[in-house]
C-alpha cells in the first residue's frame, strides 16, 4: 500500500489527526465534505395505513419502507418499527462513514456488517441504548486504519443527532 508522506507523517495518520480535530470541534461535515443541499425539499412522505402501520416513501428514489408497531406496544411486529429504524439507521450511518474514510485512506471495508440491539426504556418510552457490533471481513488492517475506523463511529450524523441520554455502545470486531 502506498502512503503519501507529509512532513514525515503517513497520510493515514494525518487523516486521523484531522478527523480527531474536527470531531472535537463537533463539525464532522467539514472533514467528510458533506454537500450542503437545500433543506427545504421534503425527504420522504409517511402515510398512516391503519392498524399501527405506516408506508414511508423516499421521494428522490421512490423506495418504500413499511413500519409496524412492535408487539410490546400494541403492534404485530411484522416489520421494522420506527425505533428499529432509528437504531438501524445509526449502524448504517456508521458503516457508511467508515466506508468514506476507508476510501479516502486507500483501504477497503467491503463486506463489513453490523448487528444492532435496541434497548427500550420506560417513563418515558424511548430508546435508552443502541448496541452495535461491527464485524469486519478478514483483512490486515493497520493500527492507524483501525483507529480511524473506530473514531468514525463517533462522527456519523445520526450518532451526533441522537439524544445525549441515548447510550451508544459500539464494538468493532476486526
Amino acid at each position: 500500500m502506498f502512503f503519501l508522506i507529509i512532513s514525515g507523517l503517513p497520510l493515514l495518520f494525518v487523516v486521523a489527526l484531522v478527523c480527531l480535530q474536527h470531531f472535537s470541534n463537533n463539525k464532522p461535515e467539514k472533514f467528510l465534505n458533506f454537500e450542503k443541499k437545500n433543506q427545504s425539499m421534503p425527504t420522504s412522505e409517511v402515510v398512516y395505513l391503519g392498524d399501527l402501520r405506516t408506508q414511508c416513501t423516499h421521494l428522490q428514489s421512490g423506495t418504500v419502507i413499511m413500519t409496524d408497531a412492535p408487539t410490546d406496544n400494541q403492534g404485530r411486529g411484522e416489520m421494522f418499527s420506527p425505533t428499529d429504524l432509528a437504531a438501524t439507521s445509526l449502524a448504517s450511518c456508521m458503516i457508511t462513514i467508515m466506508g468514506i474514510v476507508a476510501k479516502q485512506g486507500g483501504f477497503d471495508i467491503t463486506g463489513t456488517r453490523a448487528e444492532v440491539t435496541k434497548i427500550m426504556g420506560t417513563d418515558p418510552r424511548r430508546i435508552s441504548e443502541i448496541k452495535i457490533d461491527v464485524f469486519f471481513p478478514p483483512n490486515d488492517y493497520s493500527k492507524r486504519e483501525k483507529a480511524i475506523i473506530e473514531h468514525s463511529t463517533k462522527i456519523c450524523p445520526v450518532a451526533l443527532s441522537l439524544h445525549p441520554d441515548t447510550i451508544q455502545t459500539v464494538v468493532c470486531h476486526f
